[in-house]
């Protein structure tokens, strides 16, 4: 990556599962390497698929400035106060209570699914969702494909969004992908122009999952282990670790902060 296009940045924008994680455990090395961005002066922003529970305690606790979660349905911030501690808000969805209430809709159909395809289950975060449902397809079950495609089938004649990651098949009545959701974000919370946000945010990510978001930003970075999906993503980063998973991000993390300290 050149000197100019690192110093250009002024936020990171990344994915969590085998991205920073690996396999859904923080190691040392990427942890510590948040920290080293956040000293360079970057902006800190997650973006998963994961609860918005989970999102609210990444915010709170690790150095983050904000999170996206559900892909893209849930967004928090860190507002930061002089002399005292950090309070969170939620910028969407504005009514929790409303989000609630429709949830339960889509809870029923995902129990319904349960009974008539016996290879599926409720995944083991839903209780800390806001916006979705999701059914464990890939995490702890072994779904067969044609099961999975007969789901979303069902879902769809219902007028439920579904979308299929390699864990997760998520329910929910609104479409939202990471990228969409991400600069809603920065332009709610920060008065980031969404134009203007695509070039001075970078996005990291492993996989085609991460499609939308490659898609929409200038500067994307890959983790090693994308690899396996270049040929199939539309648009495919436009670097790519040496490193897998946390390893990759720390070295990543690595190169931006040499990069914006010593552009030489």
């Amino acid at each position: 990556m050149p000197a100019e296009e690192a110093r250009g940045l002024a936020g990171l924008v990344f994915d969590l599962d085998d991205t920073l994680l690996d396999h859904g455990e923080l190691t040392e090395v990427a942890y510590a390497s948040l920290f080293r961005l956040r000293e360079a002066g970057m902006r800190l922003v997650a973006c998963t698929g994961r609860p918005g529970g989970w999102a609210e305690v990444l915010v709170r606790q690790w150095p983050l400035d904000a999170a996206i979660a559900e892909n893209g349905a849930v967004a928090l911030v860190k507002e930061r106060r002089p002399g005292s501690a950090a309070r969170l808000r939620f910028v969407f969805p504005e009514d929790l209570a409303a989000a609630g209430s429709r949830r339960a809709e889509l809870r029923a159909l995902a129990e319904e699914l349960c009974r008539r395809f016996p290879t599926v289950a409720l995944a083991d975060d839903n209780r800390a969702r806001f916006t979705d449902v999701t059914l464990d397809i890939g995490e702890h079950c072994r779904v067969p494909a044609e099961d999975v495609a007969a789901m979303r089938a069902e879902a769809s004649r219902r007028g439920v969004h579904t979308l299929a990651s390699s864990v997760h098949l998520h329910l929910s009545f609104d479409p939202a992908d990471k990228a969409t959701g991400t600069l809603r974000l920065l332009e709610a919370a920060f008065g980031e122009d969404p134009s203007r946000a695509r070039v001075t945010h970078a996005f990291v990510g492993d996989s085609g999952n991460d499609a939308a978001a490659f898609a929409a930003f200038t500067t994307t970075i890959g983790v090693a282990n994308v690899r396996a999906y270049l040929q199939t993503l539309p648009v495919p980063p436009k670097y790519v670790t040496e490193a897998a998973m946390g390893r990759g991000f720390a070295e990543l993390a690595t190169t931006l902060v040499d990069l914006r300290v010593h552009p030489g």
